[in-house]
């Protein structure tokens, strides 16, 4: 038993370490291909969604270098800080050696990097869709392609645990829910709309505005929202705003506050969406029962 087991084990150690010597060839949001000898092990994420999901997807220890704003999970603060979508510090980066780069796909300062040799893989993550298929697409990348609908599938099932948790009397309440302290907001399309949706909760900003349009107060004042999501630290400035006090919302105290690390994790397209979902029906139960902030 125990020599079938050692063979057992050795041939799947053997099966894994060829699946990480294979090449690779991938397809990135911009239709771009990127063919690699071998799955990356030096990894250069320049988007906080791109880094989590590297790290969800098992392979947090190729990161070599991160973008300012990566923070989760807590060993990339060890990491050197290269900038960020627009203003990537290009000597440093090239200095770490990268097997590739992962990038946003609006990123408009890579164009250098690639022209000294460096792979980038630019993704897209406005959507559910979007962050599926990153996830996927990233799985195949690392060698590990199982992976990607391990982590969906986690996803999934948190959104699902989310959305049994909304109060009945809240579900179809219509949301605003505020980027950054205004003028932007979490259209239909967006994400963070997908996820609304996702929790029977209906969504103030109509989809043909774009995914995270640019309003003005006027709009929010009009569209009369039930429930404004938003920073907890800048909701005490929402009824300053002129016609803000007759928002529904506001005169009757239905409003979420997410403190920081919260508000970041919800505004980021990745595989804490679940997370996400969890937060956003923990402040509609406490509306539901009166207690919220």
């Amino acid at each position: 038993m125990r020599r079938w087991f050692c063979t057992w084990l050795g041939g799947l150690l053997l099966a894994s370490g060829a699946a990480l010597a294979q090449p690779v060839e991938v397809h990135d949001d911009l239709g771009q291909a990127l063919r690699l000898e071998r799955p990356p092990q030096r990894i250069v994420s320049l988007l906080p969604s791109l880094t989590e999901s590297v790290a969800a997807l098992g392979a947090g220890a190729r990161l070599v270098g991160v973008d300012r704003y990566s923070n989760w999970p807590p060993e990339v603060a060890a990491l050197p800080r290269l900038g960020g979508i627009d203003d990537a510090q290009i000597e440093a980066l090239v200095r770490l050696k990268p097997d590739v780069v992962l990038a946003s796909s609006a990123a408009r300062s890579l164009e250098r990097l690639e022209a000294l040799g460096v792979p980038v893989l630019r993704l897209k993550s406005d959507s559910h869709a979007d962050v599926r298929r990153s996830l996927a697409l990233l799985a195949q990348l690392l060698g590990t392609p199982v992976e990607g609908e391990r982590v969906w599938a986690r996803i999934e099932a948190q959104l699902a645990a989310a959305q049994v948790r909304v109060p009945a009397a809240l579900r179809g309440r219509s949301v605003y829910f505020e980027i950054g302290g205004g003028p932007y907001a979490a259209g239909t399309g967006s994400f963070i709309g997908q996820t609304l949706a996702r929790l029977g909760m209906a969504n103030a900003v109509p989809a043909e505005l774009g995914p995270f349009p640019k309003l003005n107060p006027e709009y929010v004042v009009r569209a009369r929202p039930e429930i404004v999501m938003g920073a907890l630290r800048e909701q005490p400035a929402l009824r300053a705003r002129p016609g803000w006090q007759a928002v529904p919302a506001l005169r009757e105290g239905r409003l979420c506050g997410f403190d920081d690390a919260g508000y970041e994790l919800l505004i980021r397209p990745g595989p804490r969406l679940g997370e996400g979902a969890a937060l956003i029906a923990d402040c509609l139960q406490r509306l539901g029962t009166g207690a919220a902030r």
